[in-house]
């Protein structure tokens, strides 16, 4: 996320091997989920440093099922079911389910009523029955999703000219639809939308159905691949679908407002080439299809939702913005599909493996391609560097966000400063390790969860080094170590560090 300057059947009840999954490892640490059935609902989290309240204990999410009704307005509330199939990884009396911003109408559990109520930003729900560990459950929820945003509050819906797309990151799906809505916690995906005749609907994944019945048209899209609820993506729109081929065959279908298509279609032709340009730099694209969603939308930023990354219109077409910067915009989003698509952090404050990243093959890709050094972009960085840790914390350990700002987890420390870090140990390492490094790190993690320990075992492992003392310093310190091989490179004192003269 570049800030833009300017389904399987329910099962009986039984006791199954659980699957381990780190959201499993992380209720262990809130196992307060175990509420007495009198005992007042309360909001739950899985324990992230960053969102408290994020995220639930208690159980695994395996699949999502969303079914979306457009009214033909985006300032009216759509119509929806959410259906949840999930492992239970402990014994539960109720299930807290993130929730916001919609109005509840009925909730089942395995088919049964079950009751509910809200609790913080959490939908409480007690089933008829207690359910133990290590049984199947699926939860279907019928509710409203609305597109008007509460005052001061970033992502879900975002109302775009024509109709309306999502923008999630980083605590906002459950303003859209219950789910556990924490990066640990992913799962598969099947997304239905049904709107007037006229528009057109596109989500994560492949289409695997289209049906028209009167003046209503329903598109069914399912994900191939585990996802964070973060990254899911619905566009409604007076859209048109374009579609290309991208390396290998992959399919690559990108979603513009109808009368913007001719002038979007050059910026739009040059995805295969970025796909096949990221393959050579850390092996084969993860997912089963890519694309660009172009939205006449002011969102301040571009966002990489899965399998089709969001983007405001006006980059592509606002004169003032250089073309390598565009592209290498486009490079970046497209990293996402590996660092934190594919890879997720476990916890947000493991952000800067997804921003880092992602800023490091944005800036590598203008380097070779628009002859933007590299070194000079990290020279600068590493002139800020000490700022940006004052005012955002160190790259591994950013602050909490501002109050009522979500978003503002994304500081120019897990951007320049995450990128910065990775600079620096390229330096220590070497080209060929590093170069190592990132080709196993997208490999050994793909379709998981990683956090910062993993990504350090793996440089030791791959370089043969005990890198302790230079992650601690890049990751956690207050103050920039010194670069390696740069010895003349000086960060600036922040304002309220400098020495009393």
């Amino acid at each position: 996320m570049p800030l833009t300057p300017r389904t399987p059947a329910p099962r009986a009840r039984v006791r199954t091997p659980r699957r381990r999954k780190a959201a499993a490892l992380l209720a262990s640490a809130v196992s307060v989920c175990l509420l007495a059935a009198s005992a007042p609902a309360t909001p739950l989290g899985v324990g992230d440093r960053l969102f408290p309240h994020l995220g639930n204990p208690g159980y695994d999410v395996a699949s999502y099922d969303l079914s979306f009704t457009y009214p033909g307005s985006n300032t009216k509330p759509l119509t929806a079911v959410t259906t949840i199939d999930a492992w239970t990884t402990t014994s539960l009396d109720r299930i807290n389910l993130d929730f916001a911003h919609g109005e509840v109408d009925s909730v089942e559990v395995d088919g049964d009523p079950a009751t509910f109520t809200s609790a913080g930003e959490d939908l409480v729900v007690t089933p008829d029955e207690a359910l133990p560990a290590g049984s199947w459950m699926r939860i279907t929820v019928r509710h409203t999703s609305d597109p008007v945003s509460e005052e001061g509050r970033d992502g879900g819906w975002v109302r775009t000219a024509d109709g309306l797309a999502m923008a999630n990151q980083a605590d906002a799906a459950h303003l859209v639809f219950p789910c556990n809505d924490h990066p640990s916690d992913k799962a598969m995906f099947t997304i239905r939308v049904t709107a007037p005749n006229g528009y057109t609907a596109v989500a994560n994944g492949l289409p695997t159905n289209v049906d028209r019945a009167g003046r209503a048209t329903t598109w069914t899209y399912r994900t191939q691949h585990p996802m964070a609820t973060e990254l899911a993506q619905v566009s409604i729109g007076r859209s048109t679908v374009l579609r290309r081929e991208g390396p290998h065959g992959l399919p690559v279908r990108d979603v513009v407002p109808t009368k913007d298509r001719a002038e979007l279609e050059p910026w739009l032709r040059k995805t295969p080439a970025q796909i096949a340009w990221m393959e050579g730099k850390v092996g084969p694209y993860p997912f089963e299809t890519y694309g660009l969603l172009m939205a006449a939308a002011d969102t301040g930023f571009e966002l990489e939702t899965q399998t089709l990354s969001l983007f405001e219109r006006d980059l592509f077409t606002e004169p003032a913005y250089p073309k390598w910067y565009v592209e290498s915009i486009m490079v970046h989003e497209l990293a996402h599909q590996w660092f934190g698509d594919s890879v997720s952090p476990r916890t947000w404050s493991d952000l800067w493996l997804n921003e880092g990243h992602a800023t490091w093959y944005e800036a590598l890709y203008a380097e070779e391609k628009a002859d933007k050094p590299m070194q000079a972009r990290m020279k600068a960085a590493y002139g800020a560097s000490d700022r940006w840790r004052a005012a955002g914390g160190p790259p591994a350990a950013p602050k909490a966000p501002d109050p009522g700002q979500k978003i503002s987890i994304f500081r120019p420390n897990v951007y320049d400063g995450a990128a910065l870090a990775l600079y620096a140990l390229r330096q220590e390492i070497g080209r060929p390790a590093f170069e190592r490094l990132e080709k196993a790190w997208v490999s050994r993690h793909r379709d998981g969860i990683a956090t910062t320990a993993d990504f350090v075992a793996l440089a030791e492992e791959i370089s043969g080094r005990d890198l302790g003392t230079f992650f601690q310093d890049w990751l956690y310190g207050e103050k920039t170590p010194p670069m390696p091989g740069h010895p003349d490179w000086k960060s600036a004192v922040p304002a309220k560090a400098a020495p009393a003269k």
